[in-house]
């Protein structure tokens, strides 16, 4: 039997200001190190910035703060209706043998898309508006950083009924969970196994 995963803390928000400008930094990182990259001389095919996972990780400590704010909450934080998100389960022995793994990932990204998207739309508590703008923000970051890798661009499915791979999230936290754990498991899987992040630039 293959080996199986699930990849699934904490204080209250600091001053808007400074958090503001602290959700800023790795979106910032990113576009430094694809500049620099970009700009760097003698490399005709260079190591994208996501090759040092410090950015991802940076997403996904937020990705945790947001849930920890979420399962804080007590009025005003409820998902209006249930949900499609990815699986986010590994079986290490069944994803290395994969051809579709990008295609996966893709997927997963997109449907947190819009399910985050519908969890903004659903939360009236204001505390919380930031915390959830700024995951859709670094989601985006992903999908641009994907696209750097020179990753197929995407076509999202016309439905998501009966999607393989999914399951019903019903509330926020599960939600998030989810996008934490995704980070964590498959995208990160991904970008380990990207074949820019393999090339010898020695």
């Amino acid at each position: 039997m293959g080996n199986r995963r699930t990849y699934g803390p904490n204080r209250e928000d600091p001053v808007r200001g400074y958090a503001d400008t602290a959700m800023e930094f790795p979106r910032l990182l990113a576009l430094l190190l694809i500049v620099l990259e970009w700009t760097r001389p003698g490399l005709p095919s260079p190591l994208r910035p996501i090759c040092d996972l410090r950015v991802l990780n940076h997403f996904i400590k937020e990705a945790r703060d947001a849930e920890v704010a979420m399962k804080s909450c007590r009025e005003g934080c409820a998902l209006l209706e249930a949900v499609t998100v990815p699986q986010t389960t590994v079986d290490f022995d069944v994803w290395e043998k994969k051809n579709e793994q990008t295609h996966e990932v893709q997927t997963g990204l997109w449907l947190l898309q819009q399910a985050l998207s519908l969890l903004r739309t659903s939360v009236t508590n204001t505390a919380l508006h930031s915390h959830i703008d700024n995951t859709i923000r670094n989601l985006l970051s992903i999908n641009g950083v994907l696209r750097s890798l020179n990753i197929q661009e995407y076509t999202p499915p016309a439905t998501t009924v009966g999607l393989e791979g999914t399951w019903r999230a019903s509330s926020a936290t599960d939600l998030l969970q989810v996008y934490v754990n995704f980070l964590r498991g498959k995208v990160r899987l991904l970008l380990l196994d990207a074949q820019a992040c393999q090339q010898d630039v020695s």
